[in-house]
């Protein structure tokens, strides 16, 4: 894994993040966005708690990734066969984050960032390689098995999709 290139990424999704929230008016963020039923200014509480959701998963991969592969496997189809209540409290969660505002959201998420880079830093390469069985119906970008590696990579990817379906700007 190229940590730098993480990092870079992750200050990239900030500064964008932040100029976006500078630059948008309130009835920029009060219309609908592309593709889902969040306005932007929930879409933009959605971008920012992606990255927060890592920092679980993060520690979810590290203590499941020490239990036998069929325990992994099994917590993670409990965890499918709950998808349709999580995707209504992530879609609730958001419509209810949105209301936190924009500016909350820009300050929240250089802290969760900043917390990801210090995670980032202090984990060891052996570490990066834990796996563990993800609920692959939660997120398109779980895939059925992700190690400590690919949850680090996971929130610029979850970003950069849910970035494209703002109609802020444009």
């Amino acid at each position: 894994m190229d940590r730098q290139a993480v990092h870079e990424q992750w200050d990239r999704d900030l500064a964008t993040l932040r100029v976006l929230v500078a630059g948008a008016t309130a009835a920029e963020l009060r219309r609908r966005s592309r593709g889902t039923r969040w306005t932007n200014r929930q879409l933009v509480f959605h971008l920012v708690f992606g990255y927060q959701v890592t920092r679980a998963l993060l520690l979810l991969v590290r203590l499941s990734g020490r239990l036998p592969g069929r325990v992994s496997r099994g917590f993670a189809a409990g965890l499918d066969a709950a998808a349709r209540p999580f995707h209504l409290v992530n879609y609730l969660g958001s419509c209810g984050g949105g209301l936190l505002g924009p500016r909350f959201a820009a300050w929240w998420f250089a802290r969760v960032v900043a917390s990801l880079h210090r995670s980032l830093d202090r984990v060891g390469e052996a570490e990066l390689a834990r796996e563990m069985a993800f609920p692959v119906r939660w997120d398109p970008f779980f895939r059925s098995s992700m190690t400590l590696a690919d949850v680090y990579r996971y929130p610029a990817r979850h970003f950069a999709f849910h970035l494209q379906q703002l109609t802020v700007g444009r």
